[in-house]
């Protein structure tokens, strides 16, 4: 095969002595990504309610797109024509792209499972579409991802052993399928291959996807079973799906002791505060929720005690800012009076502020930790 410039890297910085967190950095071709890091939800290539411009201001590194959603509207095709899904929303940065899995699992009444891949019909006007672990993976490289996620079964909250079994031979299957259809088998699985120049034909690295529910073996199983096809990084699945906070935990925990240590993870779809510090200690080192963004459009903000609701009475007459501490162009410029108004008059400026707020939060979080375990180590 062609030999390709593939931007796609990582390297471990510092290794806290005190749990598995780890301060890394993520090479791909659209830029570097500092972990541990949260990633924007930009669903249909847009994080709603920000523009591009804000979210360089904010310091977002990385942001993740929605490949069901943009597969249905406005269409791969189209977005592959655009010159990719960067060009196509104006984002120089990187973009991680999931599989759409989740939408599907989602949308439990519209899809059927098949052993092949996934029917659902269409949210939009009822249209049957099949997707295939081959399909989503095109589908995301005619996008232009830096990382691409495979086409997986994730169960529900609780469920029956069997069902998360059948989920985790499925989604090791749909893996082996993807990795073949991305050309990335010779790039994962050679060490003494440069990262930097590898054997594919396209520029997104594939990460693998780990299953199981809440069921210790079947985490070990997955895991081990996902992390011996060698991708470049993986994602944690089918955790923040309702279960306790502390079993969630338990799970990651068991899958961290597996993955190699010298690989990206993705917890996906996890956004509070809390439950992302102890993922941290755990060895994740990506995030990715709409919990930021969809408070914010609700009229909640974020702080390290948690969420409030700017529409409390006691903000009429307060003329301080959101949170002292934080250096986004909300705090710094307005008042909690002035936003509890715009909320209250229904102005979309509130909206945009809040949402600048409670991603900025989250930026500075991830900087805050980052420098925590640096500094541990310096001192010890």
């Amino acid at each position: 095969m062609l030999q390709l410039k593939i931007m796609f890297k990582f390297e471990i910085i510092k290794k806290s002595k005190k749990s598995k967190s780890r301060v890394g950095k993520i090479y791909t071709s659209h830029g570097e990504i500092m972990t541990p890091m949260f990633m924007p939800v930009g669903t249909q290539a847009t994080v709603k309610a920000v523009s591009p411009r804000d979210l360089h201001e904010i310091e977002a590194q990385i942001i993740l797109a929605n490949t069901y959603h943009l597969y249905l509207r406005p269409g791969n095709e189209l977005i592959k024509e655009a010159g990719g899904l960067h060009k196509f929303m104006n984002w120089d940065k990187p973009i991680l792209t999931d599989s759409g899995g989740f939408q599907v699992y989602s949308l439990a009444h519209r899809r059927k499972i098949l052993d092949g891949g996934v029917e659902f019909q269409s949210h939009l006007d009822g249209t049957k579409h099949l997707f295939t672990p081959k399909k989503v993976v095109e589908i995301q490289q005619d996008f232009g991802s830096d990382i691409m996620m495979p086409l997986d079964e994730c169960v529900a909250y609780p469920c029956e052993k069997k069902e998360a079994e059948e989920s985790v031979i499925r989604t090791t299957r749909w893996a082996k399928e993807s990795v073949q259809c991305a050309g990335k088998s010779e790039q994962t699985s050679a060490s003494s291959v440069d990262p930097f120049t590898v054997n594919s034909v396209q520029n997104g690295a594939l990460f693998g996807i780990v299953q199981g529910g809440c069921f210790d073996d079947l985490r070990k199983r997955s895991a081990n079973e996902i992390a011996a096809l060698g991708f470049p990084g993986f994602g944690v699945g089918g955790l923040s799906v309702g279960e306790p906070q502390n079993q969630m935990f338990d799970m990651l925990d068991i899958v961290t002791d597996i993955l190699p240590e010298d690989k990206p993870k993705h917890l996906m779809g996890v956004g509070y505060a809390s439950d992302i510090l102890g993922a941290i200690k755990r060895g994740a080192d990506l995030f990715d929720c709409v919990i930021p963004t969809r408070l914010a459009r609700h009229g909640s903000f974020l702080t390290l005690d948690g969420k409030t609701s700017i529409r409390h009475a006691k903000f009429e007459k307060d003329f301080t800012p959101i949170d002292l501490d934080c250096d986004c162009y909300a705090c710094k410029n307005f008042t909690k009076s002035y936003i509890r108004h715009l909320f209250w008059a229904r102005e979309i400026l509130g909206m945009q502020l809040l949402t600048l707020h409670n991603l900025r939060f989250f930026m500075r979080l991830m900087a805050k930790v980052r420098k925590e375990i640096l500094d541990e180590n310096e001192k010890d």
